[in-house]
């Protein structure tokens, strides 16, 4: 008897151990897997229902999700770029530039167009070319040259607004093709077709971050970038590629904003970095690179789109949201800061 309980109580011990060692690896996984803000979310629709009757009608629902596609898709395209540890500030100007180049050439003279009058599927390849290109010239600057990715595409991000009004003569261009707006404005059982575009290509990249070698050596590079040299990663091509998938992304958000507005206008695009840069941090995604996740930029661009998304329904004054909104992302940064630390401190313990 006096040998059997010594034993009974190291076993029970050891299930102790387990069973917490389990909550926390769930716990760590929970917080490293991005999903930090969606209880946030969940708390601030449970705090709509209340505030506004109107929150959890599926026409708001799809309206939240219409409004977050150009946001979601040019996050995305940041998130390439934050993976890696570096910055693209010139991608909310590419979202309204290279549109503007493709409306300039698709309408008529009489509506502010060249003349040349091209087909609305000719329109999106131009989109696409004209932003792979700022992506190519970014990626140039970056890795041939040796500037500073804040310097280049803070150039970038001047010249290209300029460049907006310059193309439009200083005038939002209006109605292209209905081919060329069908990504933004088309339904799909009443859904937004640019609504199921983004949670497919979240879940795609999503996949290749997690599971592809290219992903593997993002966070690689964004890690430690002479380990990822040594391993025998080409650094300085995967960084000129990620310049270039972030342009790419924020020309389909060009034309996502196009399709939702039928026209093309000179603040296009406008601010939308600030909301990115948010989204992302808030997700979880490192501003030092090697750290953050697909599903993690989603839930802070779905917070973003909740805030705003309650504050016009509450009625709050318009010279109120931003500052609101604010306040709020501040709240949401520190919390997920709290919870990265807790995780921090859970895998240091176990």
């Amino acid at each position: 008897m006096s040998l059997g309980a010594p034993a009974r109580r190291s076993e029970e011990d050891r299930e102790q151990r387990t069973t917490k060692s389990k909550v926390s690896a769930f716990g760590t996984a929970f917080v490293s897997r991005g999903f930090t803000m969606y209880p946030v979310i969940i708390l601030m629709g449970i705090i709509g229902t209340f505030t506004a009757p109107a929150f959890l009608t599926s026409t708001n629902l799809i309206n939240i999700g219409a409004q977050v596609a150009v946001l979601g898709v040019v996050t995305i395209g940041l998130v390439f770029v934050l993976l890696i540890g570096r910055l693209d500030l010139s991608l909310e100007s590419t979202v309204g530039f290279a549109p503007m180049v493709a409306a300039w050439l698709m309408v008529p003279i009489a509506a502010g167009g060249l003349g040349t009058e091209i087909p609305g599927w000719l329109g999106l390849v131009v989109t696409m070319v004209v932003a792979g290109a700022v992506g190519v010239f970014n990626g140039y600057l970056v890795v041939k040259v040796g500037l500073n990715p804040f310097i280049a595409t803070l150039g970038m991000f001047v010249l290209l607004r300029g460049s907006i009004l310059i193309v439009s003569n200083g005038r939002s261009i209006y109605s292209p093709p209905d081919s060329y707006t069908w990504l933004g404005s088309a339904k799909y059982f009443g859904v937004p077709i640019s609504v199921i575009f983004l949670i497919a290509i979240a879940i795609l990249i999503g996949i290749i971050l997690q599971y592809n070698r290219y992903g593997r050596a993002l966070y690689a590079v964004g890690g430690n970038e002479d380990a990822a040299r040594a391993a025998g990663i080409n650094v300085d091509r995967i960084i000129w590629s990620v310049f270039i998938l972030a342009s790419l992304m924020a020309g389909i958000g060009g034309i996502i904003a196009t399709g939702r507005l039928d026209s093309v206008v000179t603040t296009q695009g406008q601010g939308l970095i600030f909301d990115c840069f948010a989204a992302a941090v808030i997700g979880g995604v490192s501003l030092g690179g090697g750290k953050g996740t697909i599903i993690g930029a989603m839930s802070g661009v779905l917070l973003i789109g909740v805030i705003n998304n309650l504050l016009t329904l509450a009625q709050v004054p318009s010279f109120w949201v931003e500052a609101s909104t604010g306040a709020v992302i501040i709240v949401a940064a520190i919390l997920a800061a709290v919870a990265s630390k807790r995780s921090t401190a859970i895998k240091t313990r176990t």
